[in-house]
Formats: structure tokens, C-alpha cells, sequence
């Protein structure tokens, strides 16, 4: 997890740091109905590959947005989920999601 000092000072920009890719925040999107496995992310989120999805998943999880479960089973269960934090982005997410709706009704 990075430091306050790492950040930018603008909390703008400090959540650009943090979701600012799309990836991230389909990611999110995703994650905030219910925990996930990595297959069913990559197959919900259509064109992100398996580098980008594994690269995005580990950032959220340094950055302390979600959680990665392992079962320790074999053959593997891994499962993601939002941490306490992570579900914070829920009401910026419902606010995208709104302005989305209302912006494609205007055009």
C-alpha cells in the first residue's frame, strides 16, 4: 500500500492513482455485486487479457481495494472480493453510472 507521501496532495488525483485505468474499474464494478474468481472476471470483462487482468487485480490488492482468497485446494479456488475500503467506490461507481445514462439521453 503506498504512503500518504506517495500520493498525489489532490484527492482527485489521488483516486485517478488508484481506479484510473477502465480495466480497474470494470474490475470494480464487477466486484461490488459479489466476490469473483479470476475465469469469471476475465470472461465478464470482454478484451482485457490475462496479463492485464492478473497486473490490475494485484495493484487493487497492494492498494488495499480488494482481497484475494485463497482456498489452499487443489486444483487452486482463488476468489476476489472488495475489502471495507474497496466498497467506499460504490457510490462513485452508482454516480458514473448515472451520469452514463443521463449523457447517452442527451446525445
Amino acid at each position: 500500500m503506498k504512503t500518504k507521501d506517495q500520493l498525489p496532495s489532490c484527492p482527485v488525483a489521488t483516486t485517478v492513482s488508484l481506479i484510473g485505468s477502465k480495466w480497474k474499474l470494470l474490475i470494480i464494478r464487477n466486484l461490488v455485486k459479489r466476490d469473483w474468481r479470476f475465469n469469471e472476471l476475465k470472461k465478464s470483462i470482454d478484451g482485457i487479457s490475462q496479463k492485464v487482468l492478473t497486473s490490475s487485480l494485484r495493484e487493487l490488492e497492494s492498494d488495499g481495494i480488494i482481497y484475494r482468497k485463497d482456498y489452499q485446494t487443489n486444483p487452486p479456488k482463488v476468489e476476489y472480493g472488495l475489502t471495507n475500503l474497496g466498497k467506499h467506490l460504490k457510490t462513485l461507481l452508482d454516480t458514473m453510472a448515472e451520469f452514463g445514462d443521463y449523457y447517452k439521453s442527451q446525445i
